[in-house]
């Protein structure tokens, strides 16, 4: 196959020869200098202990204040030292409902996340961006499409370009002004599929091939806005209750979504009972080893730690597990404690609590005037902080106990210069798998692609002219790009 005048194998090489086979091709001698970028983002961090904090800016638009040790302080301050490494916040496309309530401010849209992103930023909190693709609340009963998009709703070509252009679109956006997030969702507890109009929402009917459409036209925004800004973003897929989870990623899989690199999924107590702490790490376990190169999330939890309510908006929280009772501050931790310790015993990456700064205040909701939260938050009823409360949960030491599984390493596409400086060399981890191989010039201009089995290749360079260009190798379901400068 010929692109832009270029074969599609390196040096006339078809993908069936003898050489492509074996993942070696030969070398033409000359000498240059081969430098490696690495343009993926290295994350240190290898447990995250996350805090949804998207209500904080209306919070404190509507006169919150927030208290530690009896000080006023700057709640991203208080998570932030206190543990806290990744902030994961909600975007709705146009959230217009907000125009009848609090004076019309509207938040958790585009210049909410803004300003949210740079406080995390501020704090060296890494961001989760939570693309809910909704005007408002999206979970496992509700998925409607954005208004701005329902006229084309029934056309999945045209939605899916829209779906595109909006991804990319924001993160560009967001990559303008240095506040680019280290991991995004695509959609939030999308157990009923994606971007519904409001009569199919009413059903429970998944059309998985136009759900799979929207999803890969999603991914596909992703990785080529990586690619065209020399960026790294995780993509995560999230699902609510741990009993539907891996139906559901198999589901993904069977119908060709698999680009992304991580799992996450939704358990409250209160909403998924009776499965326990125990199954849910079960299931954790069991996503790692069926999909290893995939990272897995509990990328939403919660508990309580009063029954009681602090405004007249209606709790949406209310149960608590028979071990961990009454509600308490201490049964709060003990509780995020114990779940964490199995979840990460079981391999997961990270535990994200859902609004625990979501006080009262004097503004409304679509439902009331206060919060629906506040018996779950880590803040008493004076939003003084808890300091034996669900706060301490990020700052105990996790450690593998002795029985459980170690975690596995991540599958990882592996490359690097080769002893002869004309040539590299790529490494993959699985022994049947196809290398896929493609180098662009800096400006996207395909000059090369091709595909070799086994899990070594060698690429000769040495017939490109000096300059950079960009190697993008994937394997699967991983994907890995380099710079190269010759």
């Amino acid at each position: 196959m010929v692109r832009n005048g270029v074969s599609r194998s390196l040096y006339g090489l078809d993908e069936n020869s003898s050489q492509a086979r074996r993942g070696v091709v030969d070398v033409v001698p000359i000498f240059c200098l081969l430098l490696f970028f690495n343009i993926q983002v290295s994350h240190a961090q290898s447990f995250y202990l996350g805090a949804d904090l998207s209500y904080v800016n209306e919070m404190e638009d509507c006169g919150v204040t927030y208290y530690e040790a009896g000080e006023a302080k700057d709640p991203y301050a208080i998570f932030g030292e206190n543990a806290c490494n990744l902030v994961r916040l909600r975007l709705w496309h146009t959230p217009t409902w907000y125009d009848d309530l609090n004076e019309g401010k509207r938040y958790s849209d585009l210049a909410d996340v803004k300003r949210a992103i740079a406080r995390a930023k501020a704090q060296e909190m890494e961001v989760l961006l939570d693309f809910h693709l909704s005007d408002n609340w999206a979970d496992p009963d509700k998925q409607v499409v954005p208004a701005a998009w329902l006229s084309v709703v029934d056309d999945t070509e045209v939605l899916a370009d829209s779906l595109y252009n909006y991804i990319f679109q924001t993160l560009e956006d967001l990559q303008g002004e240095d506040l680019l997030p280290e991991m995004i969702q695509i959609g939030n507890e999308t157990n009923k599929g994606i971007l519904l109009s409001p009569e199919d929402n009413v059903t429970w009917t998944l059309d998985w091939l136009r759900n799979a459409t929207l999803f890969n036209k999603a991914i596909r925004a992703v990785r080529d806005f990586e690619t065209q800004n020399n960026a790294s973003v995780k993509i995560l897929l999230h699902l609510a209750d741990p009993d539907k989870a891996e139906r559901l990623v198999g589901d993904f899989y069977r119908y060709g979504v698999r680009d992304f690199d991580a799992i996450g999924m939704s358990y409250y107590w209160a909403w998924h009972q009776p499965t326990s702490i125990a199954e849910t790490g079960e299931v954790v376990a069991r996503l790692r080893e069926n999909y290893p190169e995939k990272e897995v999330f509990v990328v939403e939890t919660g508990y309580i730690w009063t029954t009681d309510y602090n405004d007249a908006a209606n709790n949406i929280i209310s149960e608590t597990h028979p071990d961990y009772s009454p509600a308490s501050p201490e049964n709060q931790r003990d509780w995020m404690i114990d779940m964490t310790q199995t979840v990460y015993d079981a391999g997961a990456s990270g535990v994200i609590y859902w609004e625990p700064a979501w006080v009262s205040s004097d503004c409304y909701t679509q439902w009331g005037r206060g919060s629906h939260q506040e018996h779950a938050t880590f803040f008493d009823f004076d939003n003084h902080l808890i300091t034996n409360g669900g706060i301490a949960w990020m700052s105990h030491q996790y450690e593998m106990t002795s029985s459980a599984t170690p975690v596995q390493e991540i599958p990882k596409i592996k490359i690097f210069q080769a002893s002869n400086p004309t040539e590299i060399v790529i490494k993959q981890p699985y022994p049947n798998a196809k290398i896929h191989y493609r180098i662009t010039d800096i400006s996207g201009r395909l000059l090369v692609e091709g595909k070799a089995s086994g899990q070594a290749l060698r690429l000769p360079l040495g017939t490109f002219d000096f300059g950079l260009y960009l190697l993008t190798v994937e394997v699967g379901n991983l994907k890995k790009t380099r710079l190269l400068l010759l």
